[in-house]
């Protein structure tokens, strides 16, 4: 088995068909094929399954999968390193982040990072914390932020920042009216929410309410936070995001911080637990953890 193998087996799985693998790979078709063959032989197992409508792994597939990603990141690690020796600093750093107040701590870091270490180049990718997680503990991106709560299995996760939960109100709704900026639980209970869509968080909102003898009536779930906004100055409900949304929507909303209970989320930057960072994403990690002073 040689590298190349890897790469042509990753590269056919990441583009869901031999003839896009090929084009990808700058080769012919029937050479990419025959590649595959010879590894399926070495192993002495069937890694795709050939359907009409694309590929599917195996069951050995998808765990050679693992072992793959795997062995290409050491090969890409040990050239980086290697340059990064001689040369200072240089690669890509991927990342992938939650919305709420992670992206502007990310904006922090980078310029940090950036200033000490200005070869490196940036890849940001957007998603709720089950993506994040899923992407991390994939090897797609190497250092992720998520909020509270997550399995931590496979995960080496470090609480980075903690902030209320606030109701993105219409202006023209009855509680917009009340006075001051916090507003007590159980005045939502009655109204419709909108809530994000990570499949956690309707049961922690809903352990929000329990104590007070009531339930929630969420009638849908966003996985992006300006969508929901969008539908609360509509009128169509009362969105509850962490507090930072306040930084990005307030026309046509009115803001209040939820109180009695309080009730807070955390933000923790986390990484795969099983496998090594490249020298550019661990920099970047220790940067983080020690200017939280963990």
């Amino acid at each position: 088995m040689e590298l190349r193998h890897i790469r042509y087996f990753l590269t056919v799985v990441e583009e869901g068909s031999f003839t896009k693998a090929a084009e990808k790979l700058s080769i012919a078709q029937p050479p990419l094929s025959r590649q595959i063959r010879d590894l399926e032989e070495e192993l002495n197992t069937r890694l795709f399954v050939r359907k009409a409508r694309g590929l599917t792994l195996t069951e050995s597939g998808e765990k050679f999968l693992q072992y793959a990603r795997r062995i290409r990141q050491l090969a890409d690690q040990s050239v980086e390193d290697i340059i990064n020796m001689r040369d200072g600093l240089t690669g890509r750093l991927y990342l992938a982040t939650v919305e709420g107040r992670a992206p502007s701590l990310i904006a922090e870091w980078i310029s940090a990072f950036k200033d000490k270490n200005p070869l490196v180049e940036y890849e940001v990718w957007n998603g709720n914390s089950d993506d994040v997680i899923k992407r991390v503990l994939s090897g797609l991106n190497e250092v992720g932020i998520i909020t509270l709560p997550y399995d931590e299995e496979g995960l080496d996760g470090r609480l980075i920042y903690e902030e209320p939960w606030v109701a993105i109100i219409p202006k023209d709704h009855p509680l917009a009216k009340d006075k001051g900026d916090t507003i007590e639980l159980r005045k939502l209970a009655p109204y419709d929410l909108i809530i994000p869509s990570r499949r956690s968080r309707r049961k922690e909102i809903e352990n929000w309410f329990a104590p007070l003898g009531c339930e929630p009536k969420i009638i849908c779930r966003m996985a992006h936070m300006l969508n929901a906004y969008e539908l609360t100055a509509k009128g169509l409900g009362i969105a509850i995001y962490p507090a930072s949304a306040a930084r990005y929507v307030n026309k046509g909303v009115v803001i209040k911080k939820i109180v009695d209970p309080d009730v807070t989320v955390g933000y923790v930057l986390v990484k795969n637990a099983n496998s090594d960072l490249s020298m550019v994403a661990k920099q970047f990690w220790d940067m983080v953890i020690d200017s939280q002073g963990k």
